[in-house]
């Protein structure tokens, strides 16, 4: 039996992933296809990975990338505010047809009904 591949992304410095040939490769004849499974080996407690040089940043860089990402997560949800008053418009006037069609055929059926009374009813002259 093969051994399985080990990959190591460029995030990953002490630690790997192992992708394992999935078990159904053999059984259809296709090419095998792999799953990720979870690291077997953690580092141990206290430990601390080296970061990268540009990966250290000054406080007033962190302020300005914590303002950045607030501002980019306030335009989406603004963006998903003005969809739903969308999507809800649009339903409301939906509902708003459908009351109607459904106001003028109760309306038919009103008349209907009552001209098969008019018919059905012993006339007493």
């Amino acid at each position: 039996m093969q051994k399985p591949i080990m990959a190591v992304t460029g995030d990953e410095t002490d630690e790997e992933t192992e992708l394992a040939p999935s078990h159904m490769a053999g059984a259809t004849g296709d090419m095998p296809t792999y799953q990720i499974r979870a690291p077997t080996t953690a580092l141990p407690q206290g430990a601390v990975m080296a970061a990268s040089p540009g990966s250290l940043h000054s406080p007033q860089q962190l302020a300005e990338e914590a303002t950045r990402k607030r501002e980019l997560r306030l335009m989406k949800n603004r963006e998903a505010a003005k969809e739903c008053r969308r999507r809800k418009k649009e339903y409301v006037k939906c509902l708003e047809s459908r009351v109607a069609v459904l106001e003028v055929q109760n309306k038919k059926l009103i008349e209907e009904l009552e001209t098969l009374k008019d018919i059905c009813s012993p006339k007493t002259d």
